[in-house]
């Protein structure tokens, strides 16, 4: 449980197999005491729009886990899911986002959750309604975006399962404040897997808009500690995100990152795709800053989000608009700020490859801390 898969890359689909056989979730779905267990795969299509626009899930990431899956045996799979409480229904989403296709392909159901009967539960004296599909469910495979989200700061894996909830009872979560229902939710239904789409995700909006390619899969059994590991990508720290404490203290799972194995399968070596340099106006603010050289693209990606942490809390404008990236800095003599192990020329380097959008932050924040003692 304690053990957290992470792979680079930009093929989902090849990604998604490869940590699924390393993971050996063939034994896991061998427990589950029924002779051909029900497989729900879980994304977030929270709007109908293209993953490549940071909000959703690769298609090509759950094609990827589909087909090995069926490799395996398994042939008892769905896809459900409830899109934002602003759409009819999520059949919308189920096409923009390619999830017909794969329907079609590979004979899955996609089940509409808005369309669904509910039942209640009590938790903790919190009353928490959830669809009777979800609960019918085996062997739960959750899989979020790895994005920033206006109200929370982080959606990922814990929050992802408020697609499994009644309209009116997103609602009443966000009445709540969110965060003790998604902790509680999670205390009803269980994540037997959590596939994290860390290829493309948002900067700041649970709804895209602007997408920052981190080129990365995460994959755990233990919700809590995948997004304790997704907020530090983010640049945030647990303490930021109250939901998973408050999930913790319930026993849904452990926040100790550095009690935890992360088995890294490989190392990101794809520099910037197309979108990584498309204009926008949030991100071409926050490339002011960065002084770039053949970046890989997790790399880059956890740098944007530092920067847009800074920016958060009033800082960014106290750094130099001249911080290192990038594999052409090898070996070289740099001034000033370099980030990741292929900047080690410059005289204040940020290790790592990649760093954490939470390691870069503690840097430059300590960079500043120095500056202010001079």
């Amino acid at each position: 449980m304690n053990s957290l898969y992470v792979m680079y890359g930009d093929n989902p689909e090849e990604m998604a197999a490869a940590i699924l056989k390393k993971m050996q979730i063939k034994e896991d779905l061998q427990k589950v005491n029924r002779e051909e267990p029900l497989i729900g795969i879980k994304p977030n299509l929270v709007v109908a729009k293209p993953s490549h626009s940071g909000a959703t899930t690769s298609p090509q990431l759950v094609k990827g886990v589909i087909k090995y899956l069926k490799t395996l045996g398994f042939m008892n799979i769905v896809i459900l899911e409830s899109s934002w409480v602003g759409e009819r229904n999520t059949g919308k989403a189920f096409k923009v986002c390619g999830y017909e296709e794969i329907s079609r392909e590979y004979q899955i159901p996609l089940i509409d959750l808005k369309k669904d009967g509910f039942q209640v539960f009590n938790v903790d004296g919190v009353r928490i309604s959830i669809c009777k599909q979800a609960l019918k469910i085996d062997y739960l495979i959750n899989m979020p975006v790895l994005k920033a989200h206006c109200q929370t700061k982080l959606t990922c894996a814990l929050k992802n399962l408020k697609g499994c909830i009644p309209d009116k009872e997103k609602r009443r979560f966000h009445s709540m404040g969110l965060h003790r229902p998604i902790a509680c939710l999670n205390k009803i239904l269980t994540s037997h897997l959590v596939i994290v789409d860390g290829i493309i995700g948002d900067l700041t909006f649970e709804e895209g808009g602007t997408p920052v390619r981190m080129n990365r899969v995460i994959a755990g059994k233990d919700p809590v500690l995948i997004d304790v590991y997704a907020a530090e990508l983010l640049g945030y720290s647990v303490k930021d995100i109250e939901y998973i404490r408050i999930a913790e203290k319930m026993g849904i799972g452990r926040a100790q990152l550095s009690e935890a194995k992360i088995i890294e399968l490989n190392k990101d070596q794809a520099t910037l795709h197309h979108e990584s340099t498309v204009s926008n106006t949030k991100l071409d603010y926050l490339r002011k800053w960065i002084v770039e050289n053949q970046a890989c693209s997790a790399c880059y990606g956890s740098l944007i989000h530092a920067l847009m942490r800074l920016k958060e809390k009033g800082k960014l404008k106290q750094l130099p608009q001249s911080i290192h990236i990038g594999q052409g800095f090898k070996g070289k003599k740099l001034s000033g700020i370099g980030v990741g192990i292929c900047t080690k020329g410059s005289p204040y380097n940020i290790p790592g490859c990649p760093p954490k959008a939470s390691t870069i932050v503690q840097h430059l924040e300590a960079w500043l801390r120095q500056k202010a003692k001079l």
